[in-house]
């Protein structure tokens, strides 16, 4: 890596730092908010929509770690570097709003029982969409950039604010129906309907950071690129096959196995390589590449548990 893309990648950890500090912050103003809100109406709709902004709080704290973590350089015990903590970061998320969904729905079943009429919503409802506000802006942020930087931990952060956006937006329209009606057994209704949307939520970030964590392959279309650019670039009586794409955070790496005539001199062989490797990198930047050279005469340079599913040929 060069000084210039050095510096660059330290620039673009600072900034992803500054990012992490915002979604804290605006946890920590959103829950006075609604907490506020909640203890001046005492409605269970507020509440539930007061535990998810908790749940954003813990979640901030365990992406703005996760993004220091993965900030750190690679070491003699993570040569990969540490970018793959961001995955383990979103999947905390993704519990936080399991649980905070579960406390929300028993909360709810209670209120049902013993419904009480909520007071005071004018003001409530104010402080609720002041932190709606606060939410839908950082929330934008977070993703646009998180998609942006590759960063799924970023992504995941601004997808939870976005999603208590919608939350407190259904809160408020449930409670003005609740005044309209005077019905107050809606308001333990709302907050199911709540518990149900981020149940959803949390799922999603579950099941994308169980990709992440597993190693999952590069995407189709990433992968067709991979495989046209190593063709594009194959001599006469040169073949490839064993192909394996992952990625860890933003970082993305592949091996495969290169075959060429038996009597290519190595340096030759080499230097296709580095052909290779350079037409691939300008189509994925800063993919980690490691390529396997081997004879295409030799019987068992074919015979690999990945080659057979995965072979490619491209005839002499």
């Amino acid at each position: 890596m060069s000084a210039e893309q050095k510096k660059t990648s330290t620039e673009e950890q600072t900034y992803r730092l500054r990012l992490g500090l915002l979604s804290l912050v605006a946890a920590i103003v959103t829950i006075g908010l609604k907490f506020q809100a909640y203890h001046l109406t005492g409605s269970i709709g507020l509440f539930s929509d007061a535990v998810e902004s908790t749940a954003n709080l813990v979640a901030a704290l365990s992406a703005l770690f996760a993004l220091w973590y993965a900030a750190r350089p690679a070491d003699q015990t993570h040569h990969y570097g540490h970018e793959k903590i961001e995955y383990f970061a979103s999947g905390v998320e993704g519990g936080l709003i399991l649980v905070a969904a579960g406390v929300i729905a028993w909360t709810a079943v209670g209120r049902f029982w013993e419904p009480v009429m909520p007071e005071s919503l004018g003001i409530g409802l104010a402080l609720v969409t002041l932190a709606s506000v606060i939410n839908l802006g950082v929330g934008y942020t977070l993703v646009r950039l998180g998609r942006r930087m590759e960063s799924i931990v970023l992504e995941a952060d601004g997808q939870h604010l976005l999603t208590d956006v919608w939350t407190t937006a259904a809160v408020g329209l449930g409670l003005l129906l609740v005044a309209w009606t005077r019905q107050p057994w809606l308001d333990p209704l709302l907050a199911l309907l709540v518990a149900l949307n981020i149940l959803r939520v949390g799922m999603d970030l579950l099941r994308r950071s169980f990709d992440g964590l597993m190693d999952r392959a590069l995407t189709d279309r990433e992968n067709a690129r991979i495989r046209a650019a190593i063709e594009a670039e194959l001599n006469p009586g040169m073949a490839y096959h064993a192909l394996r794409t992952r990625r860890a955070g933003r970082q993305r790496f592949m091996d495969y196995h290169l075959l060429v005539p038996g009597d290519y001199p190595v340096a030759r062989a080499h230097d296709r390589e580095m052909a290779i490797g350079e037409a691939i990198r300008k189509i994925i930047p800063g993919i980690e590449i490691t390529a396997h050279i081997e004879p295409f005469e030799e019987p068992l340079a074919w015979n690999d548990h990945i080659a057979k599913t995965q072979a490619r040929d491209v005839p002499g």
